[in-house]
């Protein structure tokens, strides 16, 4: 039988405050490596086309393996996937911190993905099925999402500090003591979950196209800055991955016990949520990359300043992710909510694409930061809430698996879009005799003016989901009337 309650020793909210540790230390390492890259390539020895591979090793396998890993969470219990996932994450982290060369390093970095990809897929099916009621899920979800997108936020504020102050290797060594408690906890806390039994979705040759697709395409997309979207590898390997998804997708049409029951792409709020997610995040990613690099590039800040500089960000999500917008999705419905949300994001991505070479931050940062928080605070629980609306609990796994991937195909896309468009309208205008400062900025801003327009396309596909949903809802209301007077 399925469990979705803690035991009796312990408070959902417990449990909620240990999966969140474990989520917090895999979404901060996705941002506090970028703040040391300079300091690890001036000590490990790394060329410049090595040293985007200490991130792209992380990223491959962890876009490829959250589908796979959120499925292996209902079949064989997510508390065990879970910990394990944990467990693998803390362990790779501390060879991370040991290496010594640039293969030991890209290594223990593959490893890690892989633990960050199992630890993460199962996370938002545990908190759905730790809080049946709607209201309380909304605060949960709430909690999550602030965790979800403000980790990257608090990472460069980390990656910073420690870097200036310990060196780089302790940007991964700080995982250790966290890993090893949160696992600890998680053991105890969490409550032992059976799973549905292999039986019930043990689908080899699907796990394996799905995990090639998806692996090949991230890499082909993490790629494109360095070959170009029209190279012949770009065009092959795209292909490839494309070819891949597709047999992926007719292996599950048929499947008696297929890996990714297509039934959860059935509801209207789960397909959209997962579109308009990748649209987001593809925007909102690239913010955090390229505001980082106007920061210190433009400005003049280090690291421990650019931290500090993109904290308000992290600040504005909190504030409304852990308090207003639970209260709101639980009064207007996630679908509302949404859209101030995505018009906030859309807004304060316009405002970057203003700033000047001899900018201000108070001036001409800040104030596009501060709508970029509260957008994201308002529409990241939103997204969740109904991407997970239509999951029942053995299905629960493989939807957030299913949201984590779409997440990371999104800003995977987005970063590589928009930072090799930046980086060829820089080159553009350096040809044309324009300042380095100059240059670099006029770049930075046609990639917000594109995430901008990114996040528009996603209020578009919003607005008409709620449309969707208002009829959906004066349909069920004038049906009832009739059934009643039926069955009388």
């Amino acid at each position: 039988m399925w469990r979705t309650h803690t035991p009796a020793r312990t408070s959902p909210w417990s449990a909620l405050a240990v999966l969140c540790a474990g989520q917090l230390m895999v979404i901060l390492d996705g941002t506090v490596v970028s703040v040391a890259l300079p300091a690890i390539q001036w000590d490990l020895g790394y060329s410049s086309s090595g040293l985007a591979w200490v991130v792209n090793a992380y990223l491959v396998p962890f876009g490829g393996l959250l589908l796979l890993s959120g499925r292996l969470g209902d079949l064989v219990g997510r508390k065990r996937v879970f910990v394990t996932g944990l467990s693998v994450f803390t362990t790779a982290s501390l060879l991370c911190g040991l290496a010594q060369d640039p293969a030991t390093l890209l290594a223990a970095r593959f490893v890690q993905g892989i633990g960050g990809a199992v630890t993460s897929a199962v996370t938002l099916g545990m908190v759905v099925t730790l809080f049946p009621r709607p209201k309380e899920r909304a605060k949960a979800i709430g909690v999550y999402s602030f965790v979800q997108s403000a980790g990257g936020s608090l990472g460069l504020l980390a990656g910073g500090a420690l870097t200036q102050t310990v060196g780089w290797h302790w940007i991964f060594f700080v995982n250790v003591p966290i890993g090893v408690v949160a696992a600890l906890a998680a053991a105890h806390v969490l409550a032992p979950e059976p799973g549905i039994g292999l039986g019930k979705g043990t689908d080899a040759a699907g796990a394996l196209l799905v995990t090639a697709a998806l692996m090949l395409g991230v890499y082909t997309i993490v790629e494109i800055p360095g070959h170009g979207w029209t190279s012949a590898h770009t065009l092959s390997f795209g292909a490839a991955a494309l070819a891949l998804l597709l047999a992926f997708v007719a292996r599950q049409a048929k499947a008696p016990h297929p890996l990714l029951p297509l039934r959860v792409f059935r509801s209207r709020d789960v397909s959209g949520a997962m579109v308009i997610q990748a649209l987001m995040v593809a925007g909102m990613f690239s913010f955090q990359f390229l505001c980082v690099l106007y920061l210190q590039k433009v400005l003049g800040f280090d690291e421990l300043r650019t931290g500090l500089g993109i904290f308000p960000v992290s600040v504005s999500i909190g504030a409304l992710s852990l308090g207003l917008a639970p209260r709101l999705i639980a009064r207007f419905g996630p679908r509302l909510v949404l859209l101030p949300g995505l018009a906030l994001i859309a807004g304060g991505l316009a405002a970057l694409g203003r700033v000047p070479a001899g900018g201000s931050y108070a001036v001409d940062v800040l104030p596009a930061l501060l709508p970029l928080g509260i957008g994201f605070g308002l529409a990241m629980p939103s997204l969740a809430t109904l991407a997970m609306s239509a999951a029942t609990p053995q299905d629960s796994g493989i939807a957030s698996g299913m949201f984590n991937t779409m997440q990371q195909i999104g800003s995977a896309f987005g970063l590589a879009a928009l930072s090799t468009l930046a980086i060829a309208h820089t080159d553009a205008l350096l040809d044309d005799g324009a300042s380095n400062a100059s240059a670099l900025t006029g770049g930075y801003q046609l990639a917000f003016r594109i995430g901008a327009c990114l996040v528009a396309v996603a209020l578009l596909l919003a607005v008409g989901l709620s449309r969707s949903g208002v009829t959906a809802r004066r349909t069920a209301v004038e049906e009832k009337p009739v059934a009643e007077s039926a069955s009388r």
